[in-house]
């Protein structure tokens, strides 16, 4: 299998989006390195579901707007798979609050999770890729960074940052083998659950092009072509997954 011997990282991928990149990565062949800040349990079950499927997986917990948490999850990571071959920069916080009203210390915590998280943990799994002149880094972003949303500075701010970087890596190592890409989800409120009549989800579901939120799934065989052989021209794409929300802005 093509992948029998590669390890992806995905951070936040105890539920929704992330769960769903694990497991389908899994499918593909990957050992996975599930994460998340709080909740092992719910990384335990993702674990178990894996497992369920004949793929491998870890669980490295910690909280990534820390930068020795995200030095340690990489680090557990090779103890047991001994390189990081996909980064998916998939966790993140999204607070609102209005822009006067928001501390430093508010500011810097979506600072911290969003952005520096994204380079503190591209930092410590580059040099693997490198030296093995194939690695993948997967970054997010959203909506809020190409409209501007009331109570949203700090989010639009870090994603906006965070679409830049992206552009950065893509340009310094693809001709060594690593790409890196960024994917704007739309509404993605969790596989099962189903939006209330007269609700805001209820309201996004129908104002969608396509009379739907979205599932994991979208994203999740998204970012598997991005890791497979045929994927492998496609570098510094920001990739839009929102049913065609944002082509009505």
């Amino acid at each position: 299998m093509e992948n029998e011997n590669r390890t992806a990282l995905i951070t936040g991928s105890g539920q929704n989006i992330g769960r769903g990149i694990a497991l389908r990565l899994a499918l593909e062949g990957f050992n996975i390195v599930l994460n998340g800040s709080q909740d092992q349990s719910k990384c335990v079950a993702v674990a178990r579901e894996i497992e369920e499927l004949g793929g491998q997986a870890t669980i490295a917990m910690g909280d990534i707007g820390i930068e020795e948490d995200t030095l340690s999850i990489v680090e557990q990571a090779q103890r047991v798979f001994k390189k990081v071959d996909v980064l998916i920069n998939n966790a993140a916080i999204r607070p609102s609050q209005p822009f006067l009203s928001t501390t430093k210390d508010d500011w810097d915590r979506v600072m911290s999770v969003n952005l520096q998280s994204v380079l503190w943990l591209s930092r410590a799994c580059l040099p693997a890729m490198l030296a093995q002149s194939w690695g993948r880094i997967i970054n997010f972003t959203g909506m809020n960074a190409q409209k501007g949303y009331p109570g949203k500075a700090a989010v639009t701010v870090s994603k906006h940052a965070v679409w830049g970087f992206t552009k950065s890596l893509s340009v310094e190592f693809g001709d060594r083998g690593v790409t890196a890409n960024i994917i704007s989800p739309g509404t993605f409120p969790g596989d099962t659950l189903v939006p209330e009549e007269g609700s805001e989800l209820e309201q996004l579901r129908s104002a969608n092009p396509m009379g739907r939120l979205g599932h994991s799934r979208d994203i999740a065989g998204l970012i598997a072509y991005l890791c497979s052989k045929e994927g492998e021209f496609m570098n510094g794409q920001l990739l839009q997954v929102n049913g065609g929300m944002t082509v009505q802005f």
